[in-house]
Order: C-alpha cells, then sequence, then structure tokens
C-alpha cells in the first residue's frame, strides 16, 4: 500500500511504525508542519495497563520504548499538607520529546520516510495519489477542519484553567496537591520523568484565575505565582518555563472518523483530558488498531476503516465519559475540601464511578482500610453527638 502520515506524533509514528514492520512493502510517508525535535511539554505519563497493549502490540519495540523510563508503583494526594499514599497504581514516565525521538529512530530505521517542517495545505490532492491517509496531526487537526462538514466535529471548551511548568523538584510518586489560599484553591498535577525532572501541571478555576490577577499576569509573573503557591511541595526549587500559558481544556469528538480514504487517528479524532493520563496512551491504541484493520483489509479499505471503529468506538465512548466526569470532579473540588485527607483521597479515587470500593481493596487493602476506619470513627461520632 501507499500511505501518508499527517503528523509525526505518538499516534501517526506508532502506526506507521507497526504498519511498516508488518509489511515492508508498503510505501509510507510521515509529513510533520514542526522541525525536527520541536515539542512542547515536559513528560508523558503510561499507566501499566497502557503499557500491556504496546508491549503485545510489538514486544521487541516496548523493550526500547520504555528503557529509560522512571517507574513507580504509588501515588500520593496532598490535601490539608497531608500525604495520603495509595498503591497498587503503576506509572512509567518518560520525557515527551525522548519518547518522540525513540519512535522517530524506530521509524527510520524501518524504511519509514519522515520530512520535518512540511505542511501538506491540499489534502485533496494528496490523497487521490495514496491509497490511505492517516491524519494524525492532533487537537487542531488541520485535516479535520478542512473535511469538517463530513467529520461534523465538536469542541467542548471546559471552565478550569492549566499551565504547563517543570521542576527540578522531583515527585517520585504521581502526586496531585491542593493547595488553597486567600484568592482559591490551586491544583498540581505532578510526576518525575527524568534523573532530573519533573512535569508540575498546575490548575485552577477561572474565579480564582482572576482573583489572583493571573488573566493579565506575562508568562514569568505566572511562574513566580504558582511557584510560590506550591513551596511547600517545591522547596528551594523553582518552576521552569516553556511555552507556559495558560489555557482550557477543549473536549474534541467526531461523529463520523472517516472520508473516503483518509481516517482520523490519536487527538485529531478524539481528545482525552490529562486528568485521567490517557491521551497518549489512546493514541497508541488507536495506531494499534488501524494497523490490525489494515492487515486484514489490505485490499479494501472501507472493510478496514469499519473494523477500525468496531475495535475503536467503544473505548473512545468509555474513556470520554469518564474523563467527563474527572473534569466534573476537579471543576468542584471545593465542595470536597471539608473532607479529610483520607476520604478526600478515596472521593478522587472513585471519581470516574469507574473503580469500586473492591477495586481499591484489591489494590491497596492498607488505603481501603485506612477509609474504612475513617468512615467508622465518623459514624461513631455522630451517633455520640446526637445523643
Amino acid at each position: 500500500m501507499k500511505i501518508v502520515v499527517i503528523g509525526a506524533g505518538p499516534a501517526g509514528l506508532y502506526f506507521s511504525l507497526l504498519a511498516k514492520k508488518s509489511n515492508p512493502e508498503h510505501e509510507i510517508q510521515v509529513f510533520e508542519q514542526n522541525v525536527k525535535g520541536a515539542t512542547y511539554g515536559w513528560g508523558v505519563v503510561f499507566s501499566d495497563i497502557g503499557l500491556t497493549f504496546l508491549k503485545e502490540a510489538d514486544p521487541e519495540f516496548f523493550q526500547e520504548f520504555t528503557a529509560n523510563h522512571e517507574r513507580c508503583d504509588y501515588m500520593e494526594v496532598v490535601h490539608q499538607d497531608t500525604h495520603v499514599q495509595i498503591h497498587g497504581n503503576h506509572f512509567s514516565r518518560t520525557a515527551r520529546v525522548d519518547m518522540l525521538k525513540t519512535l522517530q529512530d524506530a521509524c527510520e530505521r524501518e524504511g519509514v520516510r519522515v520530512e520535518y517542517g512540511k505542511r501538506i495545505e491540499d489534502i485533496e490532492s494528496l490523497a487521490s495519489q495514496v491509497d490511505l491517509v492517516v491524519a494524525a496531526d492532533g487537537g487542531n487537526s488541520a485535516v479535520r477542519s478542512q473535511f469538517a462538514d463530513h467529520f461534523r466535529p465538536t469542541f467542548e471548551k471546559r471552565r478550569n484553567k492549566f499551565a504547563w511548568y517543570g521542576t527540578h523538584q522531583r515527585f517520585h510518586p504521581v502526586s496531585l496537591i491542593f493547595r488553597p489560599n486567600e484568592h482559591g484553591t490551586f491544583i498540581a498535577h505532578a510526576y518525575q520523568y527524568s534523573p532530573q525532572l519533573s512535569t508540575f501541571l498546575v490548575e485552577v478555576d477561572p474565579d480564582t484565575w482572576k482573583r489572583a490577577g493571573l488573566d493579565t499576569a506575562s508568562e514569568e509573573e505566572s511562574r513566580r505565582y504558582c511557584a510560590e503557591v506550591f513551596r511547600p511541595d517545591l522547596g528551594s526549587n523553582e518552576l521552569l518555563t516553556n511555552r507556559s500559558l495558560w489555557f482550557e481544556a477543549t473536549i474534541v469528538k467526531n461523529e463520523h472518523w472517516t472520508h473516503r480514504n483518509i481516517v482520523l487517528l490519536g487527538d485529531a479524532l478524539r481528545t482525552v483530558h490529562f486528568s485521567l493520563g490517557s491521551g497518549t496512551r489512546m493514541a497508541m491504541q488507536d495506531a494499534i488498531a488501524l494497523h490490525k484493520a489494515v492487515s486484514a483489509h489490505p485490499e479494501n479499505i472501507p472493510a478496514a476503516f469499519a473494523t477500525f471503529e468496531e475495535l475503536r468506538r467503544p473505548a473512545s465512548k468509555s474513556f470520554q465519559g469518564a474523563a467527563s466526569k474527572s473534569l466534573d470532579w476537579y471543576e468542584n473540588v471545593d465542595t470536597k475540601l471539608h473532607l479529610d485527607p483520607v476520604s478526600f483521597a478515596y472521593d478522587y479515587m472513585r471519581r470516574t464511578g469507574q473503580v469500586s470500593h473492591d477495586d481499591l481493596k484489591a489494590r491497596d487493602p492498607l488505603f481501603a482500610a485506612a477509609y474504612e476506619a475513617t468512615q467508622s470513627e465518623l459514624t461513631e461520632l455522630a451517633q455520640t453527638t446526637a445523643a
């Protein structure tokens, strides 16, 4: 097959790698509008479940992909200055730039041609010259925009504000930190992704953001303000910037996933909020599914697309539903701050409705027992007060 992939992110590169390794006769060309090595953001995180899919798809590349990851088997919720650990949550982290380089190098070794600094303007003409066009060009997909009347995308902008930072403070567990001050509640999502650096994502509701003056602050002023909010957690380390501008999360969905011989993949297809840490995982699972579908129907693109949707639509719907509930929890966190630290962490873990008490008990019996003991004490206190 003659295949063009637009976008050299995780979805586009991983599909290209799997397809080329499976059938070296495929002619695969990847076009990326940015120059090689240009990426924003800090680290990415995978759960053990996400990595299982990658190991099953290509065990050899999996070893290369995870060779230098930072690993941890627990997470931590910081509330009221109390650190609550929840074990049985395995995470693997790496720098985004390193992840992309690993994918790029593997693709080029297999003979996939990757051209950087190349923006495709005429998708219609390109599609007429090849068997398959994979549009993996991100949440602001130009391909999706060009054929918007067919793909019928919807965009839901959520209310909270976010800014991506890095720091030399090393957060070994995936950490969620809640810091109220005179302006409102600030949230940090932090995790170490290299021997020297951690990702540090700051989240705040729009009213608090304005009261703090962050709506008019420069990038440097915002960095300094957030560093002081989280000084108890950062210690002597500062926050580091890399286009650390405030933004809102936009949830993207598409009614149709394909058009003629064009298929959307990754964030171009659907976005999953980073509060679930699943965007990159979902993109690479899309790549696996599309590869399986094309391999099953190499001479029949409509059949391949039908198989791809059959494989991915249920998971996509499930993840976006869970992400919506997760977003709701964060956007209404002020209603939870009265909870004691253990109950607060428990409420967080149950926020999507997909994790039961028995699930938590199986993952971390000590955490579940601590929650049960806390609830028993609260019940006894309520009964004593009533008497």
